[in-house]
C-alpha cells in the first residue's frame, strides 16, 4: 500500500467483488475534464455519479462530484442508536499519502468523505446546525478525512475505516474527533447546488495533491452491531466514477 499502483490494484479488486455497473447516458456536457461517467441505472439519482474532478488554485483544492439527480437529497433513516446505524457518503479516494493530512505515513488509503448519519455526531468541535449544541448534527452533511484498508470482518473483499487498537497512540490530525478510528473532522464546508457537490480544502503542501490520482465514489457505510470489531465498514457501494476504482483522475486535468 506504499505506492499508487498498489492503491489502484487493491481498490480494483475490492470493487469488482462488491458491485457491477450498467451505463446508458453520457455525463452532462457542461462538465469538462476530470472523470466523465455514464449514468448508472442501478444507482439512485442523488448518488449516480456523472462527473468527478479535483482542481487547485493557490493552496486551495476544490473537490467536485456531480450526480444525475440532486446531490445530498437523500440521507439515512435514523434508527435511534449507534450500533447498526447507517452513514451515506460522497468520497474521493486518493493516492495522496495519509501523512499529508496528519496521519501516520502509509497508514492506508486516504479519502476525503462528505457524510450524513443522523444517529450519531462525530464533529465535536463544531455546531453545524447552529443551535448551540455541538453533539446533535450528524445528519447535516459534513466533511472527514478517513483512512481505509481491507478488512475481512467487514465482509469478503470489503473495506473499513482503520481502527486504532486499544492502547495505541498513532499520529493524528489536530481535529481528530476522539473516535478510535483513523478519521478527521476538519470542518470543510460542503456546498450542494443542484447536481453538484463542491468542497474547498486548504493544503499546507498543495504540490503533493497535484501529483496525486483520484476517483469518485458514493457509498453507504455501517456502524457494526459488535461495535469495535471493526467499528465502521463500507457496506454498499452505490456508484464509482471510473467504474472500476482504478483512480484514473489527475488533479487539474
Amino acid at each position: 500500500m506504499n505506492t499508487s499502483t498498489n492503491h489502484k490494484t487493491m481498490l480494483a479488486i475490492m470493487v469488482t467483488a462488491v458491485f457491477t455497473f450498467s451505463g446508458s447516458v453520457s455525463a452532462h456536457s457542461i462538465h469538462t475534464g476530470g472523470i466523465q461517467t455514464q449514468t448508472n441505472s442501478q444507482a439512485l439519482a442523488p448518488f449516480d455519479i456523472i462527473h468527478t474532478k479535483v482542481t487547485t488554485q493557490g493552496n486551495v483544492a476544490t473537490f467536485h462530484i456531480a450526480v444525475s439527480g440532486n446531490a445530498g437529497e437523500i440521507t439515512p433513516t435514523p434508527i435511534g442508536k449507534l450500533a447498526g446505524s447507517d452513514v451515506f457518503s460522497y468520497v474521493w479516494p486518493l493516492t495522496l499519502n495519509s501523512h499529508a493530512v496528519g496521519f501516520e505515513k502509509d497508514a492506508g488509503i486516504l479519502a476525503l468523505a462528505i457524510t450524513s448519519h443522523p444517529d450519531f455526531d462525530d464533529t465535536p468541535l463544531y455546531d453545524e446546525n447552529g443551535d448551540g449544541n455541538k453533539a446533535n448534527d450528524g445528519n447535516i452533511w459534513h466533511s472527514h478525512w478517513v483512512v481505509l484498508a481491507p478488512n475481512e470482518k467487514c465482509g469478503p473483499n470489503a473495506l473499513g475505516v482503520v481502527d486504532i487498537p486499544k492502547g495505541e497512540k498513532p499520529m493524528l490530525p489536530k481535529t481528530w474527533p476522539g473516535l478510535p478510528l483513523l478519521i478527521d473532522s476538519p470542518n470543510y464546508q460542503p456546498e450542494f447546488r443542484g447536481h453538484d457537490l463542491n468542497v474547498k480544502v486548504r493544503f499546507n503542501n498543495i504540490e503533493s495533491l497535484k501529483s496525486a490520482n483520484f476517483d469518485g465514489v458514493t457509498a453507504g457505510l455501517r456502524i457494526n452491531t459488535s461495535a469495535h470489531s471493526p467499528l465502521l465498514c463500507v457496506k454498499n457501494v452505490f456508484d464509482v466514477a471510473s467504474g472500476d476504482l482504478s483512480l484514473p483522475g489527475k488533479t487539474n486535468h
